[in-house]
C-alpha cells in the first residue's frame, strides 16, 4: 500500500538576491566619485530658496562644512545636530559631518522646545543647526529654552548654535550664522593634519546618523545607522525603482526622516539623478509648482501627500506630463487612489516600499513589473542582501500565508539603540544559528510568491470579545469608499467587549455630501464580519473630534493619541 503524501508549506523565510555585491564604504568615497562622474550636473534644486547645486559643488561645499566644524571645536566621532525644514544648508552639514566622522543628528522638525532639549541631551550633541523658522511656524521658544539650559549648565556637551539666516536677539549662548560659520574657505594649516587624519578615519561601519524613532506610540529612541547601511539602502532603493541619471526627483518628504534623507537624497546621489526639494515644509502646491517647472519624472511621498497633492490638482487646468514613476512609503494604497495616481498625475509605475528607520530604512519593495495586485495591495520582495521571516509569539518561523511578526536580518540593521542596551536586547536578537534578527512589531504575512503584507502594528490589535481584529483590513476597505480620503481605525474601551471598532475618517474634497454613520457600517459589513463593522464612526474636522490627524513628522498617523481622542468620545 503506497504511503500517503504529506503537503508540507514552505516556511515564510525569504533571502533577497546577492547581486550586485554590497558597497564597502564611506560617504566620502561615493560623494568623490559622484562627484567626478557627474561634476556640473545639477544634484539638488530647491525652489523655495532659488538655490541649486551640482555634484562638483556638493563636495565643496561638504569639505568647506567639515572645515568649518573641525575649526569650531567639532572631532570625529562628535555629535552633530540639525533641526530645519528641507533646505540646502541641511545637505551640506549632513556631508561635511559624514566627511570627518561626525554623527549627524537629524532631529524632527516637530518637536516642542522639551523635545529637542530632551535628544540634545541624550545624544550629548556638540553644535547644533538651527532655522528660527520652519514655515510658519517658530522655533524662538526653542532657542529660548536652550539658552537658559545651557546657562545653567544643563546642556554641557552643546558648545554653539549655528542659525541658518539672521541671529534671533537675546541668545545668550555663543551663537552666529551659518554664513560667518562657513566664511573660512579653507582648512587652516594648523588643523590640516587633524583634517586628513579624520578623513581616513571614517569607515563604512562608523555611524553616520543618529535617526530618532518616530514615537508613535512612546518616547523616541536613538537609532544609530552607518555609513554601510545607509549607502547600500539608497542604492538598492534606486535600482528597484529605476532611476537613472535622467530622472529629476521630486521629494516632499522631510530630510529628518530615511524617507526624505535616503530614499531620496542620497538614492538620487548615487544614480546620478537631479533630487527637488519643492518647500521648506509639505505644501501640495509647492510640489506641483516643482513638477511643473522641473519636469520631474519621479515623485515620492508617503499616501496623505499624494492626496493632497491630487486634491490641489483639481483646482488647476494643467496637466502634468513628464510624472512616471512613484514612491510611496508608511502603507499600501487603495485600487481607487493609485488609479487617481495614474490618471490623474501620470504616475503609471508606482511602487510601495516597507521598513523602519531601525532597518536603515527599507527591508521590502514593489517594482514596476509587479502585478497590479500586488503592487498596490503588499509591499513587494525581499530587497537584496537582506533575509526576513515571519514567527509565532515562541519565535518559531511560520508557514507562508500565516500571519505573525516579521523579523528582518541583514546588513541594514541598526547598530542598536544609543545608551540604551535594555531596548536594543528588546528587538535585536540572535537565533540558534547566530544570525541577528531585528524583530519589526508588525505583523505581516508572506505569500508563496514571497511577497509581504503588512496587516497591522501587532500593539493596534483590537481585541474584541477575545477575537483579534486588524485595522488595516478595515482600512483598506474604508478608503475604498469614493467619499473617503483617509481612514484609521482603533479599539476604544467598551464595558461588553473590552474593546470595539472605532474609526476616523477624512472626507473627499469632490464629495459633498458626506455618509451617515449607517451607510459607512453598511460598505464594511457587506464584505467583512459584524464584529469588524466600526461601532463608531468619526469625522475628522468635526467638532469634539480633532482638526486633521495627528501624525508624526513623516506623516503617520499616531494611533495612540486617536485611541485617547475616541475614548474620551465614548465616555461623553
Amino acid at each position: 500500500m503506497d504511503k500517503p503524501t504529506i503537503c508540507v508549506e514552505p516556511l515564510s523565510l525569504v533571502q533577497g538576491q546577492s547581486e550586485p555585491a554590497l558597497w564597502s564604504v564611506s560617504l566620502e568615497s561615493v560623494l568623490n566619485e559622484k562627484a567626478e562622474e557627474h561634476n556640473n550636473t545639477p544634484a539638488v534644486i530647491f525652489p523655495w530658496q532659488n538655490k541649486q547645486l551640482s555634484f562638483a559643488q556638493l563636495r565643496q561645499r561638504g569639505q568647506l562644512v567639515a572645515a568649518s566644524l573641525l575649526r569650531t571645536g567639532a572631532q570625529h566621532g562628535d555629535c552633530v545636530g540639525i533641526i530645519a525644514g528641507n533646505r540646502y544648508e541641511y545637505l551640506e552639514v549632513f556631508l561635511g559631518g559624514g566627511l570627518i566622522g561626525c554623527k549627524v543628528l537629524v532631529l524632527n522638525n516637530t518637536y516642542r522646545p522639551w523635545e529637542l532639549r530632551h535628544a540634545l541631551e541624550r545624544t550629548e550633541c556638540r553644535i547644533l543647526f538651527l532655522a528660527p523658522t520652519i514655515g510658519s511656524r517658530s522655533l524662538i521658544e526653542h532657542v529660548d529654552l536652550l539658552s537658559s539650559s545651557s546657562s545653567q549648565g544643563s546642556l554641557p556637551s552643546l558648545i554653539q548654535i549655528v542659525f541658518y539666516g539672521d541671529s534671533p536677539t537675546n541668545v545668550t549662548m555663543k551663537h552666529q550664522n551659518y554664513d560667518e560659520f562657513t566664511s573660512f574657505m579653507k582648512v587652516d594649516s594648523d588643523k590640516l593634519d587633524k583634517w586628513e587624519f579624520w578623513r581616513r578615519s571614517v569607515q563604512p561601519s562608523n555611524t553616520l546618523s543618529f535617526q530618532l524613532t518616530s514615537g508613535t506610540t512612546g518616547a523616541p529612541k536613538v537609532a544609530m545607522l552607518s555609513h554601510l547601511s545607509m549607502l547600500n539602502n539608497a542604492r538598492f532603493v534606486g535600482l528597484r525603482l529605476g532611476i537613472t541619471s535622467t530622472d529629476v526627483i521630486c521629494c516632499p518628504p522631510p530630510l529628518f526622516h530615511c524617507f526624505g534623507l535616503v530614499m531620496g537624497f542620497l538614492a538620487g546621489l548615487i544614480h546620478g539623478s537631479t533630487v527637488v526639494f519643492p518647500s521648506d515644509y509639505f505644501n501640495a502646491d509647492a510640489v506641483l509648482d516643482s513638477v511643473y517647472r522641473h519636469q520631474c519624472t519621479t515623485l515620492l511621498g508617503v499616501p496623505t501627500m499624494f492626496i493632497a497633492e491630487l486634491e490641489a490638482l483639481q483646482s488647476r487646468n494643467d496637466r502634468i506630463i513628464s510624472l512616471r514613476k512613484g514612491l510611496i512609503a508608511g502603507s499600501t494604497i487603495s485600487h481607487t487612489l493609485m488609479n487617481r495616481l495614474s490618471k490623474s498625475m501620470g504616475l503609471s509605475e508606482m511602487t510601495i516600499a516597507y521598513g523602519m528607520t531601525e532597518t536603515a530604512p527599507v527591508s521590502f519593495m514593489s517594482a514596476a513589473d509587479d502585478a497590479p495586485n500586488k503592487r498596490n495591495e503588499t509591499v513587494g520582495r525581499v530587497m537584496p542582501h537582506t533575509q526576513a521571516k515571519v514567527i509565532n509569539q515562541l519565535g518559531e518561523t511560520l508557514p507562508r500565508g500565516v500571519r505573525g511578526e516579521l523579523c528582518v536580518s541583514g546588513y541594514g540593521l541598526q547598530k542598536g539603540y544609543l545608551k540604551n542596551k535594555a531596548k536594543t536586547a528588546e528587538v535585536m536578537k540572535f537565533d540558534k544559528d547566530g544570525i541577528l534578527w531585528m524583530h519589526t512589531g508588525d505583523e505581516c504575512v508572506i505569500d508563496s510568491e514571497g511577497y509581504c503584507r503588512v496587516t497591522g502594528r501587532i500593539k493596534d490589535i483590537i481585541i474584541r470579545g477575545g477575537e483579534n481584529i486588524f485595522p488595516a483590513e478595515i482600512e483598506e476597505r474604508l478608503i475604498a469608499h469614493p467619499a473617503v480620503s483617509e481612514a484609521s481605525v482603533v479599539g476604544v474601551r467598551d464595558v461588553k467587549y473590552g474593546e470595539v471598532v472605532a474609526c476616523f475618517l477624512k472626507r473627499a474634497l469632490q464629495q459633498v455630501d458626506r455618509p451617515t454613520t449607517e451607510e459607512m457600517q453598511s460598505w464594511v459589513n457587506d464584505v467583512m464580519s459584524r464584529s469588524k463593522t466600526p461601532q463608531y464612526v468619526f469625522w475628522v474636522g468635526d467638532g469634539g473630534v480633532c482638526e486633521d490627524f495627528p501624525t508624526t513628522g513623516s506623516g503617520k498617523h499616531q494611533k495612540h493619541l486617536l485611541r485617547e481622542i475616541g475614548n474620551q468620545l465614548v465616555r461623553c
